[in-house]
């Protein structure tokens, strides 16, 4: 290799952050070959990439990830949002018509920015304040079948059932809690091949003191069918209610009580559709496994994948 700018021998020194290769003249300094130059303009290697993307995976904070892996949070939260927006498009491409029994939706809290009083009290944009994350697992399968991020409203309820409309198929039972515009929005999206019911969990009055942020007692519950004909035997969320602790967990943006949460609307979403991807196709689910007797995702289960993905494979599926 020759000095592009003085034209005398070059020696090689070393790889960039990318994996390009990078030389070094006594004259002129460093340079690098521009023929192992990434054409898409990354910064990271795809390994590294993927290693950081597994940190953040398993409920890693992005600035601890910075610190393990030498990256910096930049460079992290854009392979992030790159990653995030490529495993949305997949998802809505490979999730969409699966044949399924028995559903399970809920809505699981976080903010952005700052919570909805301060959001309210000093006028800022929507993109900030509470963000709920509705969700719909296959109760067989243990599979998040679609997910909207969104405000607690009607509007964005009628687009998570939307959503849930296009990613089934066939006649199923549909249960969700108590939130009122399930009433209207499921029969309008999902129309007569859903078996719809209600749960509404009635609780008890919590103490104060050491108990101020623990749940307060189930001391009762209403199942209540709203169209179809569905089977109060199967009336359940306790599945998907799991599957909220799992979200909890392993996304670090959801840890209550902590400054981890997230600061712009895009970083949430990238995060939410990348841990969704991740679960359904990289994670084996331990019930799934013991029944199967081998390590067993959602998407093996449901016959969208015949075996067990990388994160790295899922990336590249997503491409």
């Amino acid at each position: 290799m020759f000095c592009p700018t003085c034209g005398l021998p070059a020696r090689r020194f070393g790889f960039n952050r990318n994996g390009s290769q990078r030389y070094r003249c006594a004259d002129c300094g460093t340079f690098t070959d521009e023929e192992t130059r990434p054409p898409d303009g990354r910064v990271l290697s795809p390994d590294k990439a993927v290693y950081c993307l597994r940190m953040l995976l398993e409920g890693v904070s992005v600035r601890s990830t910075e610190r393990l892996t030498s990256v910096h949070r930049d460079t992290i939260l854009r392979a992030l949002v790159d990653a995030g927006e490529r495993c949305q498009r997949f998802l809505d491409r490979e999730v969409w018509r699966v044949p399924v029994n028995d559903v399970q939706a809920d809505e699981i809290w976080s903010f952005i920015g700052c919570k909805e009083k301060t959001r309210e009290r000093h006028n800022y944009a929507e993109i900030f304040g509470d963000a709920y994350c509705f969700t719909a697992l296959e109760r067989d399968t243990k599979m998040i079948l679609t997910w909207h991020l969104g405000k607690r409203s009607p509007a964005d309820t009628m687009l998570f059932a939307e959503k849930l409309s296009r990613a089934t198929s066939g006649r199923f039972q549909l249960t969700t809690d108590g939130f009122t515009p399930y009433r209207t929005a499921i029969p309008a999206a999902l129309g007569a091949r859903v078996d719809f019911a209600r749960l509404v969990k009635v609780y008890g009055t919590s103490e104060e003191g050491n108990r101020r942020y623990s749940p307060p007692e189930v001391v009762g519950v209403i199942a209540t069918p709203s169209c179809g004909d569905p089977d109060m035997g199967r009336v359940c969320t306790s599945h998907v209610e799991r599957s909220n602790l799992t979200i909890r967990m392993m996304t670090r943006r959801f840890t209550r009580l902590t400054n981890a949460f997230s600061k712009k609307w895009e970083n949430h979403e990238a995060a939410l559709a990348l841990f969704f991807a991740f679960y359904n196709y990289c994670r084996p689910h331990m019930t799934l496994s013991e029944d199967a007797g081998r390590k067993t995702t959602p998407a093996m289960a449901a016959g969208l994948a015949d075996c067990l993905w990388t994160v790295a494979e899922l990336l590249e599926r997503a491409e």
